[in-house]
C-alpha cells in the first residue's frame, strides 16, 4: 500500500512514460490502492498530471543542469528529476522540500546525482528559449514540434496560443441530463454545495467547475449530469438527434455521446451504440444505467459491422485518432502521438466512416468527428470519405463562428477541447 503523495505521483509518471499507460486510468487506480487522505490525493494528482503536462519543458531544464544527457540516465533517476523539477518550477513547494522529498524517492545509489541536479535547478533555473522555431515553441508549451508545425499550417500566428491552451489543465465540464433534471435544478444543487459554477461558452446545457471529483457532486448518483466536455456535446448537437429517430454511434465507448443522443430521441427513438471490444460495451451500459436512458450496446468491428441495413436517421463516427485535442485531460497526448502514425490512423478513420455510411438511410445524416487537428485526420480524411462514398454530400451546420461544412473547435478560442467535426447527408 502506497502512503506518500509523491511516491504515488512518481509511480504514475513512470507507468505513463515507460509503459505507455493512460494517465487518467493509472492515477485513479493508484489512488484507489493508496491510503492517502483528501489533501494528499489532491497533491498526488496535481504532481502526476503536472509533471506529465510539462515533460518536454522539464527535460530541457534538467539536461541544462545535469552532468550527463537524458539518454544516459536511468528511468528511475529521470522520473525522480522530472517530479522534483516540476515542483521547483511550477508549484509553491519550498525549494528545500522539493529537493529533499524527491531525493528520498530515488534509489540509494542515485541520490547523490539527483540531489546535485535538483540543487543546481533550484539555485540557477535555466531560461527557456525565446525563439519562434517549432522546437522552441515545443519546449515552452510541451507540445510535440511536429504538432506545432501542423498548427502553423492550420491557424498561422495563433499556433503558440493554441499549443499553450491545449497544454493547460481543463476545467470540469458537466452536461445536464435533461432526461433526469433541469439546468436550473442542477445549478441550484451544486451551488448550494458551495461549488463555483460557470456557464459553458458553447453549449447552454453545460456547466464548468474549476476542478473537483464529479462522484462527490450533488446529483451524480441520481444521473443528473454526465462528465462531458462541450466539444463532445457539440458533436451530438451537430448530429441533431430528434424524438423518434434511430441513431447509430459506431465508436461509442464509454457512451457519453450515445447517452446524450438517447435522451434526445426519447420516448420512441432508438440508439444503438457499438464498440470493437466487448468489455468497453459494458462501459456504455454503465453510462446508460446511471443516466437513465435506453441504449442497445453492440460489440462489433466498425469496418465489418454486424449492423448493416440502411435503417438509421443519423450515424455518428467519433473515430479513433491521435487525440491531441483532449490533452487537457490526458497530458501524455501532448508528446506521445507520432507523426509517422497519422497515415495509418487516417486509413482506419476513412475505412470506418465509409462502412458506416451504409447504415445511413437515404436522406439521413452522418457526422464525422475526431478530437485532434492534424490535416491527415481531418480535412484529408473527409476528402477521402467523399471519394469512397459518392452517395454522401457535405452538409452545412451551425458552429460557434457561423455555418460551415467542417468546424474546428479550439481551447484558446472556444474554451473546449480541440475537436474537428464534419457533417454529410446520404443522397436520396
Amino acid at each position: 500500500m502506497t502512503t506518500s503523495a509523491r511516491s504515488v505521483a512518481l509511480e504514475a509518471v513512470r507507468r505513463v512514460t515507460e509503459h505507455d499507460a493512460y494517465s487518467s486510468i493509472v492515477v485513479r487506480t493508484l489512488l484507489k490502492r493508496s491510503a492517502l487522505d483528501d489533501r494528499d490525493r489532491s497533491l498526488a494528482t496535481n504532481l502526476a498530471f503536472g509533471t506529465l503536462r510539462r515533460l518536454r519543458t522539464l527535460d530541457f531544464v534538467i539536461e541544462a543542469r545535469a552532468s550527463r544527457p537524458l539518454a544516459r540516465m536511468s528511468n528511475g533517476a529521470l522520473a525522480t528529476l522530472r517530479l522534483g523539477a516540476y515542483q521547483l518550477r511550477y508549484t509553491n513547494v519550498p525549494p528545500h522540500a522539493a529537493v529533499s522529498e524527491s531525493v528520498d524517492l530515488a534509489a540509494h545509489r542515485e541520490r547523490g546525482f539527483v540531489n546535485a541536479v535538483l540543487r543546481r535547478l533550484a539555485a540557477d533555473p535555466p531560461a527557456l528559449p525565446e525563439g519562434p522555431s517549432d522546437e522552441d515553441v515545443a519546449i515552452r508549451t510541451g507540445l510535440n514540434p511536429w504538432a506545432v508545425a501542423e498548427l502553423r499550417h492550420i491557424i498561422g500566428d495563433e499556433a503558440e496560443n493554441a499549443a499553450e491552451a491545449i497544454a493547460e489543465r481543463a476545467s470540469l465540464c458537466l452536461r445536464v441530463n435533461t432526461c433526469r433534471t433541469s439546468l436550473g435544478e442542477l445549478t441550484r444543487a451544486i451551488d448550494a454545495a458551495g461549488h463555483e459554477l460557470v456557464p459553458a461558452s458553447i453549449d447552454r446545457e453545460c456547466l464548468t467547475l474549476p476542478s473537483g471529483d464529479p462522484a462527490r457532486l450533488p446529483g451524480f448518483e441520481e444521473g443528473w449530469f454526465a462528465v462531458q466536455d462541450q466539444a463532445s456535446t457539440f458533436v451530438v448537437r451537430t448530429l441533431d438527434p430528434r424524438p423518434g429517430e434511430r441513431i447509430l454511434d459506431v465508436c461509442a465507448a464509454p457512451g457519453g455521446k450515445a447517452a446524450m443522443a438517447a435522451c434526445l430521441v426519447q420516448p420512441d427513438g432508438r440508439v444503438v451504440a457499438a464498440d470493437v471490444r466487448v468489455e468497453r460495451t459494458a462501459l456504455i451500459r454503465q453510462t446508460a444505467t446511471r443516466l437513465g436512458v435506453s441504449i442497445h450496446a453492440v460489440a462489433q468491428d466498425a469496418r465489418a459491422p454486424a449492423v448493416r441495413r440502411s435503417l438509421f436517421d443519423g450515424v455518428l463516427v467519433d473515430a479513433p485518432c491521435s487525440g491531441i485535442g483532449s490533452a487537457r485531460r490526458r497530458p501524455e497526448l501532448l508528446w506521445r502521438p507520432r507523426k509517422e502514425d497519422l497515415s495509418a490512423l487516417a486509413r482506419l478513420q476513412v475505412s470506418i466512416a465509409s462502412k458506416a455510411a451504409e447504415s445511413v438511410r437515404p436522406g439521413g445524416r452522418l457526422v464525422y468527428s475526431v478530437c485532434t487537428f492534424p490535416r491527415a485526420e481531418t480535412d484529408a480524411a473527409c476528402d477521402a470519405i467523399l471519394r469512397h462514398r459518392p452517395d454522401l454530400e457535405p452538409l452545412e451546420f451551425e458552429g460557434p463562428d457561423g455555418r460551415a461544412r467542417r468546424v474546428r473547435l479550439w481551447p484558446h478560442r472556444h474554451g473546449s477541447d480541440g475537436m474537428f467535426v464534419a457533417a454529410f447527408r446520404r443522397r436520396e
